[in-house]
């Protein structure tokens, strides 16, 4: 049978673990009558929401389940494969259902993701991969599966994505030759109240600091960092070297990343269709664009269409031609220019350049 995850959320000023264990218990109660069997449950008492992890024949198999034992529904139900969930979430313990880290803290089923894409422009720094793999292993990292050729990973404590976020932005600044990356951490919870993936808007958040951001900056949620500051390891890490972005400015990143992803093959899309779409005036979308991005709104246009067609020049049986029209550009030969001016290597010579992790 599927497995499926939920999300409870709690509005009362008395919430507690031990409500949650009760609650849990009615549920073990009646399961067997719609078929379902309950497995591991996360508490986050701070945030007041709660997950639980279910085997069942169907999606109202288990809202039923919730709704007949104690009427606490969920606010969203999603199913989710075993191999994904083991890599979210799999870490940690439990007892009697209920989710610990492996050093005994309660689990909240929170966590920081980390995404990082790194371009080689030479080939040279095949090795660079092995290192950064390291850095990922000695902070407690797990490396999520990806279809395309970047790193995202998860961590239990916003402490060790912090941390290992440093070091690999660090380590890769002082690479002497011709390497673009992009890296950032945001934090999250396994199941959104609306959304049909594991950590859905955390990953979207991500990837929008990764499309949208400056290269060769370390983008960190205003969330992330306040985790990190309750979480007690150590000291209190450092967290200048990151670029904080706050909810408000996150909304703002994510509106701007929809928006680009929608237009970009369109080779007429403009600066001022963009600032329309965005219900900005021309000063006022300037301004935003540039402080979160550090690129005037047309060069960042420009910006996404390159780093789009570098990761599609990656994958083998695209020509350069098909490239440029897939991502606005009005002319290979015209690509082909911007490219190279921006890169130092022509679309060409970089498609013949595969490093691999």
């Amino acid at each position: 049978m599927p497995l499926y995850m939920d999300i409870h959320t709690v509005d009362s000023e008395s919430f507690t673990v031990e409500d949650v264990v009760k609650a849990h218990m009615q549920d073990l109660a009646i399961q067997d009558q719609f078929g379902v069997t309950q497995i591991k449950y996360w508490v986050n008492v701070d945030a007041q929401t709660i997950f639980c992890l279910m085997q069942g024949p169907d999606k109202n198999a288990c809202h039923m389940v919730h709704k007949e034992s104690h009427g606490g529904t969920a606010c969203n139900i999603i199913e989710v494969s075993d191999d994904e969930f083991n890599l979210y979430l799999g870490e940690g313990k439990k007892d009697n259902d209920l989710a610990y880290t492996n050093s005994g803290e309660l689990d909240t089923g929170y966590r920081t993701v980390l995404l990082l894409r790194v371009v080689d422009f030479t080939g040279q720094y095949g090795h660079t991969y092995n290192e950064i793999h390291r850095l990922i292993k000695q902070h407690q990292g797990t490396v999520i599966i990806q279809p395309e050729d970047d790193f995202m990973v998860s961590f239990v404590h916003a402490t060790d994505a912090i941390l290992c976020g440093l070091a690999i932005g660090n380590m890769l600044q002082c690479i002497p030759g011709h390497v673009e990356f992009n890296l950032a951490l945001a934090s999250g919870r396994p199941v959104d109240e609306h959304g049909t993936n594991l950590f859905e808007e955390t990953k979207k958040k991500v990837q929008c600091f990764c499309d949208v951001g400056l290269t060769n900056t370390m983008y960190l949620d205003a969330g992330t960092r306040a985790l990190s500051e309750k979480e007690h390891i150590s000291s209190r890490v450092q967290t200048g070297e990151f670029k904080i972005v706050q909810n408000n400015e996150i909304l703002f990143m994510i509106r701007l990343f929809d928006i680009l992803n929608r237009i970009i093959p369109d080779p007429d899309f403009k600066s001022e269709d963009l600032n329309a779409l965005l219900g900005l005036s021309k000063s006022q979308a300037y301004r935003k664009i540039k402080s979160l991005t550090g690129l005037a709104p047309n060069k960042l246009i420009q910006e996404v269409r390159l780093r789009k067609a570098l990761k599609k020049l990656k994958k083998s049986g695209n020509t350069i031609a098909e490239t440029a029209y897939d991502f606005g550009f009005n002319s290979p030969t015209y690509f082909t220019r911007v490219f190279k001016n921006r890169f130092h290597v022509t679309p060409t010579c970089f498609s013949k350049i595969s490093p691999t992790k």
